[in-house]
């Protein structure tokens, strides 16, 4: 389809995104008139089965996938000298369309330890509210009933998360809550519920609930398969965006740039890896950076591509009894089963099409006793920032219906039922970066240090975080041993050696005993396959200036104006969850931001 001739809008946004999608369907709502050019460099999403049917999440980070971009790493003597692969949103609607679906949010005092006017979490829960249409139980009083993103239980419940509840509650003695996303609640297992309607049971995104159902608004335009080269300022007053047909999405297409003005505001929102970088083809950044890419420096801002953030995930898989049910055979595409749950899916949207294969959590923090078998390393940063803050988790524990390969390790198992442990750090102390750079063929690159593992006392929970899940799904009735290739490689003899098993272990066996070899063999394997959560973050901070920060509490980018930049980027400090509910409520505070300044009422 041929798009007319770039001409002139009101607002540009760079980037189409989840936040930009939040951003600017709520600006179409709030002003039809306002004429709005949204430039994403993937293709759309509309009602595409990979991002509607909700079962077909991973297809999309298959490596021939083209509605993420796989942001590749520099090696890193932290991972054993891996390269880190991280994978970012690379279609209309972002992460919201690609993501596993899962609904968590952070604590409440995540949002104030960024110490940012107006983003205090007493402004941010009505807003919070006002995004979702919370599904699984009444009258939540943090929780919002009529807003366009659904939340649900899915359809249909998988036993293996019933067994790791079960077991957790009382092996691990940990109390039971029906909601851990309350903003506060913390260190309960609970159920898990999912950005799924639980009407149709087709994944909630922000394309399709702030975009798409808006295609009756004429002035509100998206263009997809067109890359952002870099703004377009005169005297330091952004007026327009330069851009390319995406190569990816429009393979052969003419790669001659276009500009599209921006009569009020340009809105950088191309997400942690694209924002940062967008800024240094403009002109805005650290001057070593842009004089070596040959670029002229507008405004001198060292803090544009710093800070980068994420959570570090580990995934060990596990062998389930015949029968279970999980997520295996409709993610082989066995296509008997594939079709009696389609028809399902099609007529009343249930069945595990509706799925994500993760029905339980515990957002888990140590107590007394396992703080004693974790390493000295992890102590002084135990008590720093979490002994005395009980809302924050020092992890996610979690059970996969299923067997879901790293990024790292695309192991092919034989067909039958699996499932997996998967555990991931929320506060991690490392930081890395992104920045443009030019390749020795001088082409344009990407300098990515993503930091994994760099400060010695990050690696301490996952290691413990791999024995106590063990330890978990060993008593787990489905439980049928571990898959030793997906584990660590312990040393011939030991106690924890992985095997084939005829069933769970007594709920009062004793735990595996791990000997200074094993736990040296536990964290060369967390080193070698450790990944990103998909959680990146930070990398054009909402920090003042002096503390090198990229833009204000507006969202202002400093030293230039008529530019904001509105996605996860702009978060300052980590937080303790899946970045979905941040990113969505990113946008609705822009949303509100943006119509302050225009003078328009946002009802």
């Amino acid at each position: 389809m041929s798009h007319p001739i770039p001409s002139e809008f009101d607002i540009v946004f760079a980037g189409g995104g989840t936040t930009a999608c939040v951003v600017a369907g709520r600006l179409a709502t709030y002003d039809p008139s306002l004429r709005i050019l949204i430039l994403e460099a993937g293709q759309h999403t509309l009602d595409k089965p990979i991002h509607v049917q909700p079962s077909q999440y991973p297809f999309n980070q298959l490596p021939t996938s083209t509605t993420v971009t796989f942001n590749i790493g520099n090696p890193s003597p932290s991972l054993n000298g891996r390269v880190p692969i991280v994978p970012s949103g690379r279609c209309v609607g972002g992460g919201s369309c690609v993501n596993f679906m899962v609904y968590n949010r952070a604590p409440a005092s995540d949002y104030d330890d960024w110490g940012a006017d107006g983003w205090e979490s007493e402004n941010l829960i009505p807003l919070m509210k006002k995004l979702e249409t919370y599904e699984v139980q009444p009258s939540g009083p943090t929780h919002g009933y009529d807003g366009p993103i659904k939340v649900s239980s899915g359809g249909c419940k998988l036993g293996i998360s019933d067994e790791f509840i079960q077991v957790g509650t009382t092996y691990h003695k940990r109390q039971y809550a029906d909601d851990t996303d309350d903003l506060e609640t913390c260190n309960t297992y609970s159920p898990w519920p999912k950005y799924i309607d639980g009407t149709t049971g087709r994944r909630s995104d922000a394309a399709h609930q702030y975009i798409y159902n808006q295609s009756h608004n004429p002035n509100l335009h998206v263009w997809d398969g067109k890359r952002v080269k870099r703004i377009i300022f005169e005297d330091k007053r952004a007026v327009g965006v330069e851009f390319t047909s995406d190569p990816v999405s429009c393979p052969g297409a003419d790669q001659s740039s276009s500009i599209v003005r921006a009569s009020k505001l340009v809105v950088v929102s191309a997400g942690t890896f694209g924002s940062p970088t967008i800024l240094e083809r403009s002109g805005i950044g650290a001057e070593a950076i842009l004089k070596r890419c040959g670029i002229e420096q507008l405004v001198n801002l060292p803090g544009v591509g710093e800070n980068y953030q994420d959570h570090n995930l580990v995934i060990a898989p596990y062998l389930a009894v015949d029968g279970a049910v999980t997520m295996d055979a409709i993610w082989r595409g066995e296509s008997i089963l594939q079709g009696k749950y389609l028809e399902q899916w099609n007529s009343n949207g249930k069945s595990l099409i509706a799925q994500n294969g993760l029905d339980s959590k515990i957002k888990w923090r140590p107590d007394d006793e396992e703080l004693k078998a974790m390493s000295p390393t992890f102590q002084s940063r135990w008590k720093e920032f979490f002994q005395d803050r009980p809302d924050k988790a020092v992890a996610i524990f979690t059970a996969f219906s299923g067997y879901t390969p790293p990024l790292s390790r695309p192991t092919v198992l034989p067909p039958r039922s699996y499932m997996s442990a998967a555990y991931y750090t929320l506060y991690p102390v490392s930081v890395g970066s992104v920045h443009i750079k030019v390749t020795e063929n001088g082409e344009e690159g990407m300098d990515f240090t993503a930091g994994f593992l760099d400060d010695p006392s990050d690696i301490v929970p996952l290691d413990f975080g791999y024995k106590k899940t063990r330890e978990i799904f060993r008593r787990m009735a489905s439980y049928r041993g571990e898959i030793a290739v997906g584990h660590p490689d312990f040393p011939e003899g030991s106690a924890a050696t992985c095997r084939e098993a005829s069933g769970p272990v007594d709920l009062n066996a004793p735990d595996i005993v791990y000997t200074a070899e094993d736990d040296e063999a536990i964290s060369q394997f967390h080193r070698d396959i450790a990944q990103t959560s998909w959680h990146s973050l930070g990398t054009c901070a909402m920090k003042p200036e002096a503390d090198r920060g990229v833009v204000d509490t507006r969202l202002n980018v400093y030293g230039v104006s008529n530019l904001k930049v509105a996605d996860m980027s702009i978060v300052p400090l980590n937080i303790g969850t899946n970045t979905f509910s941040t990113a969505a409520l990113i946008g609705e505070r822009a949303a509100m931001i943006i119509a302050e300044e225009l003078g328009i009422n946002c009802i």
